[in-house]
């Protein structure tokens, strides 16, 4: 279990199947990469196959979160958060989701990066919350179906070429909206320079 933030700031125990070894949180980093010692045999089995977060279907059950929604974090990341990017917390967060989505791969990134932390913080965060953000604005049925259907895609099916997978263009109808389009975080991607694109109507 651990915990993190839900709507209104709203503090959780999000539910996980364990994938690392005890105590692997008192040793290495506070983010998990591809190839991290600490994870299980099972573990890694668990982890591609997003297995693991199945437990947080309880969690929706009990209304803490939603089946689609931004993602929630530790309480140690929302700190961080602008007063823009608190915004995120309007809506429940979800089991997947825009920036889920887009990110899906994400230890596979992270793998390829030597400060794994200070990436994950400085780069990934913002283009997550970016997305998140520009998907609230917006919720819909519609969204929401096709997001599960994609997510389900994306678990089972990971293209040979990920260089040329690119993420549906996210309209936000706010000028100081972060986010639009950005690709899809996947091994052998470099985002490390990657900026979100604005678009306004």
């Amino acid at each position: 279990r651990q915990r993190r933030v839900g709507q209104r700031g709203k503090q959780f125990q999000i539910l996980k199947l364990r994938t690392m070894a005890d105590r692997a949180e008192k040793r290495g980093l506070k983010v998990t990469a591809s190839g991290d010692s600490r994870i299980t045999t099972n573990g890694k089995w668990l982890r591609r196959t997003k297995v693991d977060e199945l437990p947080q279907l309880f969690n929706v059950l009990r209304g803490e979160m939603s089946i689609v929604g931004p993602r929630p974090e530790v309480p140690e990341s929302v700190a961080a958060y602008s007063s823009h990017q608190e915004q995120v917390l309007n809506a429940r967060p979800g089991l997947t989701g825009p920036a889920s989505l887009a990110f899906i791969h994400e230890e596979r990134v992270l793998a390829n990066h030597h400060n794994k932390e200070d990436f994950s913080l400085r780069t990934l965060m913002p283009l997550k919350l970016g997305l998140d953000l520009a998907y609230c604005e917006r919720i819909s049925l519609a969204q929401d179906v096709k997001l599960i259907f994609l997510t389900l895609a994306r678990i089972f099916y990971t293209p040979k070429d990920v260089s040329k997978v690119e993420l549906p263009t996210v309209k936000t109808s706010r000028p100081e909206s972060t986010v639009a389009s950005v690709p899809a975080a996947q091994p052998g991607l470099d985002i490390s320079n990657a900026r979100p694109q604005m678009k306004a109507n």
